[in-house]
């Protein structure tokens, strides 16, 4: 066969596997599509998954069906979806705490953050929020911090697991302010609040949407919250910043990925649905609600930060000598 008429023949092909894929991207998804969260019900990771599942069902025809895959941090979720077939069909909750922070904690884990995904979008920004039982005499940072200098080692925070963002944010905090307490990792935010509430533990620190109702209630008194700036959903609870810090933040985040080599129309089509989702003004108040910031990243940027992101909390990690439990 002659150059010249190789050509059109090569060009035919290239169009016809255009079209296939566009007809792909049209009719998907054609079964439902698993989601998969790395933190039990009740925490910050899964309200997000859900709320966003429950909108993006009609919208795509198909049910959007969240599955917690809880365990090591997140960790084995994120693992879960790495190896998973990139057709589409499995996405997952991608966190800061597995994407950003555990290969820096724990040395290695069992994925590539930036070479095993294909980032969809991220979602929101999370900070953590330090909070007390009523009956602790702690009232603001200062006096946490005053307490905790008077009995080092005695005050038990509770977090959602060894690696999670609020972990690895009170960490920092205590570096930064030089104080010990004990640490009590839980398996997720939902177990760790319920101890907080109970008085098992005298303090929390987890994300916010796992301690806002319960400070708004009066179950647990409000002490700092972990960004730079107050939260929307509890602007009376002055940030570590505004209590003796400043320029302390350590703001987590969460968004959605598929695995590797997933096509690229379909990436474009959930990043097209997730925006959508995420404009719905119930589903913004939802996640104001419960202390979350609305933070929207498309593919290529979100890509971007993470990388970014994981040499920022590979860096202080490293300094503040940080490791797991």
């Amino acid at each position: 066969m002659k150059i010249a008429s190789v050509r059109p023949f090569v060009c035919a092909c290239v169009a016809g596997l255009i079209a296939v894929s566009a007809a792909s991207a049209a009719d998907y998804p054609t079964k439902p599509v698993r989601f998969v969260v790395g933190f039990p019900a009740g925490g910050a990771n899964d309200l997000v998954a859900r709320v966003v599942a429950a909108k993006l069902s009609p919208r795509l025809g198909q049910q959007v069906v969240v599955e917690n895959r809880s365990g090591a941090g997140g960790n084995i979720s994120h693992e879960f979806v790495a190896k998973a077939a990139p057709d589409g069909y499995t996405m997952g909750l991608a966190s800061v705490a597995s994407m950003a922070m555990s290969p820096g904690l724990l040395g290695k884990v069992l994925f590539d953050p930036v070479n095993d995904f294909a980032p969809i979008a991220q979602v929101v920004d999370v900070s953590s929020l330090l909070s007390v039982h009523p009956s602790m005499p702690m009232r603001t940072l200062k006096e946490f911090v005053a307490r905790a200098k008077q009995q080092p080692g005695r005050i038990n925070v509770a977090n959602p697991g060894t690696g999670s963002i609020a972990h690895l944010s009170f960490e920092l905090f205590k570096a930064t302010a030089g104080i010990q307490v004990l640490n009590v990792p839980y398996k997720g935010g939902g177990p760790a609040v319920i101890d907080a509430i109970s008085g098992q533990v005298e303090a929390l620190c987890g994300v916010i949407s796992t301690g806002a109702p319960h400070v708004r209630s009066g179950k647990l008194r409000g002490i700092g919250v972990t960004s730079l700036k107050r939260s929307a959903g509890l602007p009376d609870v002055p940030s570590m910043a505004e209590g003796g810090y400043p320029g302390f933040d350590a703001s987590g985040w969460l968004g959605m990925a598929f695995p590797a080599k997933t096509p690229a129309v379909l990436v474009e089509r959930m990043q097209k649905e997730i925006f959508a989702v995420m404009a719905m003004p119930d589903v913004r108040e939802q996640l104001h609600n419960a202390g979350l910031e609305p933070s929207l990243k498309d593919s290529d940027a979100f890509r971007g930060y993470i990388k970014s992101e994981l040499a920022k909390w590979t860096k202080l990690i490293k300094e503040a000598g940080i490791k797991p439990d």
